[in-house]
């Protein structure tokens, strides 16, 4: 986005430069006057049916995220209402990658969609929408013990690490929601991206951490249950923004299982139905089972099961010593001692030094850009480790300017050479500089040569953590994987189009302004000779004149129409049903007060 727009929100203002990447703007005078039907139906089915079986706070929640039942939110409502609870929104394309999706969360920042479901898929979209993000996401939000768990999974999944497979799944997935949201998709093109997705999700091998991480905000963010196995509440925005699987969750068909870690071991197709939903007695459980899942995580056991975890990544991550420095690149090769303890690390092209997620001075991609490498591990003989010395005790070692060294690994790795420099943070030694500098393994094998100018050697007993990205994305300007598939957007509409546009608006300005009902005759009579297979905004004709109690041949008429349309095309039955639903038991936003 060119002019990044904060709408003074403390939140979104925090957002690092490697996020907002991904923000666009949401042109709310583009969305159209049916965009705006399917939102109040949608939201009005919600209400109707959600007051009954959603989490306590989403009804309440609704006002205080600044939405309403009438229209499509503005960025700017939400982001003043959400400000209140510490919380903001952004607008972005579609779906976004899982890693950047969950840094968002960790921000307390929504990400949300800025398109909206067609109106043929306005019971469930596949793609991400602004029913789902805002209308799912967030009302819930309003409750504090779950706001804490959505910001604390987001910190924990943006260290997750993800395979060169998951961003391919990721892309497949996301062509496939771009297609089965454009008006006139191909079937053969829908088939086709869908055996991709198959494809994908059959040959993914060994689930990433990204991909459990996934099942898991899965199965609690997006199709969450809390409560009893018997008697369970919705807080899963999927469900609260799915009019169609929101209603039949409690079918005896989808089975209701206690929420455990072993959630991770159900895969989802976000293109179907669940089969299953899992329930949380309470939020606390959430953050224990997230806890439990992230004690198993690459960012908190490190050693050589992280570092083979990165190399599998094939994309940058970070590696951290015990010193403290933090390694940032594409690792490709890691050395393992006989205890399968690491006792080298080496990266290619790019790297990073850094050290509390901030560069280091002179070690940025730029200094390190054909890689780097370095041993791990405590010096033949001596007990402490290397980063623990005082100045004497490096000194005595010879690792002070000028003076030559040379120093064996207890792996049998040697590094010598001629000091040039040392750099320290909080007490602990982090780096060694080198010239004239030799790096051999016990095989004497060669990995750095005198020839190659400068050598850094790392500092560090042990690899204590790896996780997913740079550890200062910024400085290291940080380029997430994009999707190069842009979302479809049709600004350019027929004349035809237009008029049905206009018919739609026309029956709003009724409605809202309480006047020239004599028109609604004629948009009818505009509906049947033009748009015959419309079915919404004969209802809300329908809506309008009976809460009126005007017009009553026209009513009868109508009411005809789409009882008969109900009756002979199934996919409108239960849509129309349940407008006439809502007719007999209006919705009105004041119930919605706080």
């Amino acid at each position: 986005m060119n002019c990044f727009n904060n709408f003074n929100n403390p939140q979104v203002a925090k957002l690092p430069r490697h996020l907002k990447q991904f923000i666009v703007e949401q042109h709310y005078d583009q969305y159209t006057p049916v965009d705006h039907a399917v939102w109040r139906y949608v939201m009005r089915q919600n209400y109707s049916y959600l007051k009954d079986v959603a989490y306590y706070p989403y009804i309440p929640g609704l006002e205080a995220a600044g939405l309403t039942i009438e229209r499509i939110p503005d960025l700017k409502d939400m982001n003043h209402a959400l400000a209140k609870i510490g919380w903001g929104a952004v607008t972005v394309d579609g779906f976004i990658p899982p890693a950047a999706f969950m840094e968002y969360q960790a921000y307390r920042v929504l990400v949300i969609a800025a398109d909206i479901r067609q109106i043929n898929h306005i019971e469930y979209t596949p793609a991400p929408d602004i029913i789902h993000e805002s209308a799912g996401h967030a009302p819930i939000i309003a409750d504090t013990d779950y706001h804490q768990y959505l910001s604390y999974f987001g910190s924990i999944g943006a260290k997750a690490v993800f395979s060169s497979r998951d961003f391919e799944l990721y892309e497949a997935i996301r062509h496939l929601s771009i297609l089965k949201e454009m008006p006139d998709a191909d079937i053969v093109e829908i088939n086709k991206a869908k055996k991709k997705v198959d494809f994908c999700q059959s040959n993914l091998g060994e689930p990433s951490e990204m991909a459990l991480l996934s099942r898991l905000h899965w199965w609690t963010v997006e199709y969450g249950l809390i409560g009893s196995l018997e008697n369970p509440k919705i807080y899963g925005a999927g469900l609260l923004s799915s009019i169609g699987e929101s209603a039949g969750f409690m079918s005896p068909d989808i089975k209701k299982l206690p929420y455990t870690k072993d959630a991770v071991n159900y895969p989802f197709d976000i293109t179907q139905t669940q089969p299953q939903l899992f329930v949380t007695h309470n939020f606390q459980n959430l953050i224990d089972v997230l806890e439990e899942f992230a004690n198993t995580m690459a960012y908190r056991v490190g050693g050589m099961e992280g570092l083979l975890k990165a190399v599998e990544c094939k994309n940058i991550c970070t590696a951290v010593y015990s010193s403290g420095l933090q390694i940032s690149g594409v690792f490709t090769d890691v050395g393992i001692g006989i205890n399968n303890e690491v006792n080298f690390i080496k990266s290619s092209s790019n790297t990073a030094l850094a050290f509390d997620d901030k560069e280091l001075p002179n070690h940025g991609k730029h200094t390190h850009s054909d890689g780097f490498s370095s041993p791990v591990g405590k010096l033949k003989g001596l007990t402490k480790p290397l980063e623990n010395l005082s100045d004497k005790e490096l000194s005595d070692l010879s690792l002070t300017e000028g003076k030559s060294a040379n120093l064996v690994f207890e792996s049998g790795f040697t590094v010598s050479g001629t000091v040039t420099g040392t750099t320290r943070k909080n007490g602990k030694t982090l780096l060694i500089s080198f010239k004239d500098c030799t790096v051999k393994d016990e095989t004497g094998q060669i990995f750095f040569e005198p020839s190659w100018g400068t050598y850094d050697m790392a500092l560090g007993e042990k690899i204590i953590s790896v996780f997913c990205g740079a550890a200062d994305k910024d400085a290291f300007e940080e380029i997430s994987l994009i999707s190069n598939t842009p979302t479809v957007r049709e600004l350019v509409y027929d004349h035809k189009t237009q008029q049905f546009h206009k018919l739609y608006q026309t029956v709003r300005e009724i409605r809202e302004n309480q006047n020239k009902f004599s028109t609604l005759k004629e948009v009818w009579k505009e509906l049947k000779e033009n748009f015959s297979t419309d079915w919404l905004c004969s209802m809300e004709i329908l809506e309008t004149i009976h809460h009126e109690a005007i017009m009553p041949e026209l009513e009868n008429e109508i009411r005809i129409f789409l009882e008969m349309k109900a009756a002979t095309e199934p996919e409108y039955t239960k849509l129309i049903n349940d407008g006439f639903y809502l007719i007999k038991n209006p919705v009105k936003q004041q119930n919605l007060s706080v």
